[in-house]
């Protein structure tokens, strides 16, 4: 069969390329994630603090700059 200028489907954890996470940023990249702050870094410095925040639907805990905290719902 041959699948040259066909269009095929596939799911994401399928593809294999050099640098999966580029792969995921460029699909979702701007998407907007909303969760709660289960911590804060103890940085002094504005610039140089963390968030550890929590999505509903994803396992891991997110660690955003605090500089990149886009508003609170």
């Amino acid at each position: 069969m041959d699948l040259r200028d066909q269009s095929v489907q596939f799911k994401i954890r399928d593809v294999y390329h050099p640098n999966p996470t580029q792969v995921l940023a460029d699909l979702y990249g701007d998407d907007l994630l909303t969760g709660k702050v289960v911590a804060l870094s103890d940085s002094g410095m504005q610039k140089d603090a963390f968030v550890v925040v929590e999505v509903e639907g994803i396992d891991e805990l997110m660690i955003v700059p605090v500089e990149h905290i886009l508003s609170t719902p």
